[in-house]
């Protein structure tokens, strides 16, 4: 009987307001769960094709549903909206080789999921959505790294791990150690060749240690990430079947040989000239302790500390001034990749003490521009070509319909200024809000 006196009184406001020459007012549409568009900002989709203004992005249970101008894609009445007129979309950041680890601001720390996530944290409150920790990770890693793949509310960065880096240094050995690290699960393998500039002090892993190593990844149907440093290695190591070189090749100018090599192979070139930066900038008190989008996120005391006699001199090293210096090479040999048509994945190191995951990769894209390309080419090094260079294409890197909704927005357009990624406002992982941007 009530349902009926109401139903009865609804007809009759009804009638009434028909009765006054009034319209009926139309029932208010009940919001869908999980369904968001994005009205009103400029989107850059991360193929480097097409930049929309005044673009509607269309999110639905954490996937794009549509993106496009305003007029060619269709706001559903029972979607939220959120109105970000004025500012720019872009993918989240791709981080093709950083690290997350045992290390909280300077010192150790035990290595456990809670320290694996708080740094997925830091990485995704910057706007890094997906990271590839290449190598160092145990299993804490990989449970977080599985726990992801089926958590809807996800708001910290995706990872994938390379687990422990096989060293030697016979290839038995080294064999063995790749062998347990694709028995845990991991995405991919990584070794290291590389004498840290003393070949008296530190041997190089050889080329039969490390073709074993490249073979046993592949049996087990893995990629192989190279760390290298000289451009006579970058060579050995396409010639036995590398799949990614994980860092720039910095002792001498690239060649037409090692040119043809990442041609034909198809291999990706991961620069991390922020890592060189790492290893002489505190010789002086560098600019950006002074910046707030730092300071953020970072232990007044860990900054202390690096502006410290201690940290200058570890800054002025012999080691340190040769990483300075090389780090000129390593941007022309990107300018030179890159102008040939090398598809370059950006990257950084991140993750030991004194690189800072996060706000180094904001500058790693200012290097890469500093070094002679485009602010596009830049993101798009950061975005599409990152996840088509680590296989993870068909989900993530671009604004697309059908892949994970993992985007930023900002308040002001990176394509004018690459600098402008710091005016980050926020950053949705799946469609869901990263907290604490």
């Amino acid at each position: 009987m009530q349902a009926i006196r109401l139903a009865g009184v609804l007809g009759f406001g009804v009638v009434l307001a028909v009765a006054c020459g009034g319209e009926p007012e139309a029932p208010p549409v009940e919001m869908t769960p999980g369904l968001t568009a994005f009205v009103g900002a400029r989107i850059i989709d991360g193929t480097g094709d097409a930049v929309v203004e005044d673009g509607v992005l269309i999110v639905r249970d954490g996937r794009i549903e549509a993106v496009g101008s305003q007029g060619t894609v269709t706001v559903p009445a029972d979607a939220e909206q959120v109105d970000v007129s004025g500012r720019t979309i872009m993918p989240g950041l791709i981080n093709a080789h950083g690290h997350v680890n045992n290390i909280r601001g300077l010192e150790s720390v035990d290595f456990t999921e809670a320290q694996v996530e708080s740094q997925l944290g830091v990485y995704a409150r910057y706007g890094v959505t997906t990271v590839f920790s290449l190598g160092g990770d145990g299993p804490e890693s990989i449970a977080v790294r599985d726990r992801q793949r089926t958590d809807l509310d996800l708001n910290e960065a995706r990872l994938f791990v390379a687990g422990n880096i096989p060293t030697g240094p016979s290839p038995e050995e080294a064999v063995e150690q790749a062998t347990a690290a694709a028995d845990m699960g991991v995405d991919i393998l990584k070794i290291r060749v590389d004498d840290n500039l003393n070949p008296a002090r530190s041997q190089k892993m050889s080329p039969e240690t490390y073709q074993a190593v490249i073979d046993t990844a592949h049996e087990r149907g893995l990629r192989l990430a190279a760390h290298l440093y000289y451009l006579e290695d970058a060579k050995g190591l396409l010639e036995a079947g590398a799949d990614l070189l994980a860092h720039s090749v910095r002792d001498e100018e690239v060649d037409q040989d090692l040119i043809t090599l990442l041609r034909d192979s198809g291999v990706c070139y991961c620069p991390t000239l922020m890592r060189e930066v790492s290893t002489f900038v505190y010789e002086s008190r560098p600019e950006w302790f002074d910046d707030e989008f730092f300071t953020k996120e970072t232990d007044p005391a860990v900054i202390a500390a690096l502006d410290s006699e201690e940290w200058r001199q570890r800054s002025s090293s012999r080691n340190a001034q040769i990483y300075k210096a090389q780090l000129e090479v390593a941007k022309r040999n990107l300018k030179t990749l890159s102008d040939a048509g090398i598809p370059i994945a950006m990257g950084t190191d991140t993750g030991p003490a004194a690189r800072f995951q996060g706000y180094f990769e904001h500058g790693e894209l200012e290097l890469m521009v500093e070094a002679g390309l485009t602010p596009m080419q830049a993101i798009v090094a950061a975005t599409s070509d990152a996840a088509r260079c680590m296989e993870v294409d068909a989900d993530l890197g671009s604004i697309e319909a059908g892949k994970w909704a993992d985007f930023l927005v900002l308040g002001a357009n990176p394509l004018d200024d690459i600098a402008n990624t710091h005016s980050l406002e926020s950053v949705y992982i799946a469609g869901n809000a990263v907290p604490g941007v």
